[in-house]
């Protein structure tokens, strides 16, 4: 190998403003391009089979695994989301063994994708996988899932990426992604290893670092005895080394994954110096039980929409985003009777004036029951209280007073509505008044147009009047 010696003064490139995901503006583009990019993958949930196609040895004990779709469509997700994998590890004939892996590469890439996996030999499936997934394996799995990822489009992107150990994987898809994106970004990772030779993908990221004078890597390694030469920090996450790192944390948005010990305290050092909670986003890859029954229940919802769209993909536009959980924060074009809106993307150059959104008023607000309706006063009723809320889907009255919770009183009663974090902010309870008034204290699960539209989350909201449900 040759190698070039100069002195000679490189220029910075010239960049456009912001980060900009590549389907932001083809997806909120004029109907026929939007139908090929959903053509392509839709950003929801789906299951698939894939075949892995190279197997990818990485520092501490981590081997990174290729796959392709078998059917031969690209895979749609965002940086920061993870698939779950059914891995036959006692058998093809038996029962497959369902485990969450993170993304690590870059959705800019979508015809091949790659997970991660570091090998715990005390671990049912990760020797496993180490020891059996080769070129050639076919796997099912379903994704993409998770809210922990970059937004579509930032005009002021400046983050500050935390990752301990495994953590690292989704923090690199985002690395990824970011540098194969043009715009300006001021991007600081700081990665916690035990180990100086147990940083994964660090010859990459050494590369991307001296190549692209947006990201600044920073290594440390804890509480471990440093080893002779070790150029990196030394010590645990602590507030003097966020300064350290990143003197402006509290002007970033973060991006932090790891173990749940190590989150946790990140998230009460990054208070410390000023980051407001609403910009500091966490994935726990691994936790408590706690944290593993979240996980589960945002796969099981995952699969009850991938199945729901099987049978009712494309009917129509609006029924197709209206008909995605909030939970999973689903990129969600403008779009009205004609289909959808004209591609509203970031300026190329000079700020300008902000982009008009989607048209709220595509949704009809809600009404009085359907002709043909069942009629409530045939219903049984139950319980107690002041106002009645009639379901009609479930063909039951239950009584209510102003100061309950709807969603408690309903599934006492028997009434099936599904719901997971109960504090307004996943959206999954969303349902439709057909009539009536509830006080909603949500925290971002639903939207105005939607509440214009008739729904509301019944498990942040009370009955103000009688009420008619559409569940």
């Amino acid at each position: 190998m040759i190698e070039l010696l100069t002195e000679t003064a490189i220029q910075e490139p010239q960049r456009i403003r912001g980060l900009e995901m590549p389907w932001n503006r083809v997806m909120g583009s004029t109907e026929t391009p939007a139908r090929a990019a959903r053509a392509l993958g839709p950003w929801h949930p789906q299951e698939f089979m894939a075949e892995c196609v190279e197997t990818i040895p990485e520092a501490g004990a981590m081997m990174t695994f290729v796959f392709r779709r078998c059917d031969g469509a690209p895979l749609a997700f965002r940086a920061g989301q993870y698939v779950n994998v059914a891995f036959p590890v006692n058998g093809e004939d038996q029962e497959p063994v369902d485990r969450s892996y993170s993304l690590s590469s870059s959705p800019t890439e979508p015809w091949t994708f790659s997970i991660t996996v570091k090998c715990d030999s005390t671990g049912l499936v990760s020797p496993w996988v180490h020891e059996n997934i080769k070129p050639g394996t076919v796997l099912e799995m379903l994704g993409p899932v998770g809210a922990f990822h970059l937004p579509d489009a930032d005009r002021r992107a400046r983050y500050l990426l935390l990752a301990a150990g495994a953590g690292i994987t989704p923090i690199m898809s985002m690395m990824r992604t970011i540098h194969s994106l043009p715009g300006h970004a001021d991007v600081v990772v700081l990665y916690h290893g035990s180990d100086a030779g147990g940083f994964a993908f660090h010859r990459e990221l050494a590369y991307i670092a001296s190549v692209d004078s947006r990201i600044k890597v920073y290594y440390s390694l804890g509480d471990r005895s440093i080893p002779e030469g070790w150029e990196g920090l030394s010590g645990r996450l602590t507030a003097a080394m966020l300064e350290e790192v990143a003197p402006d944390a509290n002007g970033r948005q973060v991006y932090a994954c790891g173990p749940e010990g190590y989150l946790n305290t990140a998230t009460e050092l990054l208070k410390n110096v000023g980051v407001d909670d609403t910009s500091i986003y966490m994935e726990f890859f691994s936790g408590d039980r706690q944290t593993l029954l979240e996980y589960q229940a945002e796969v099981a919802l995952a699969a009850d929409v991938a199945e729901e769209i099987a049978e009712e993909i494309a009917e129509s536009a609006e029924d197709y985003f209206e008909g995605q959980p909030a939970a999973f924060g689903l990129y969600e074009p403008g779009y009205d009777a004609e289909g959808t809106l004209q591609a509203s993307g970031l300026p190329l150059e000079i700020v300008g004036p902000e982009t008009p959104g989607s048209d709220p008023s595509a949704d009809s607000p809600g009404g009085e029951p359907e002709a043909g309706s069942p009629d409530a006063s045939s219903f049984d009723t139950v319980g107690t209280g002041s106002f009645t809320m009639s379901f009609m889907r479930t063909g039951i009255n239950v009584r209510i007073d102003p100061a309950e919770r709807i969603l408690e009183v309903a599934q006492r009663a028997g009434v099936r509505i599904g719901a997971n974090c109960k504090e307004g902010m996943c959206g999954s309870c969303k349902v439709v008044k057909l009539s009536g008034e509830v006080e909603m204290n949500h925290q971002g699960g639903i939207r105005a147009r939607e509440i214009s539209a008739g729904k509301f989350l019944p498990c942040c909201s009370t009955a103000q009047t009688d009420l008619v449900i559409d569940a």
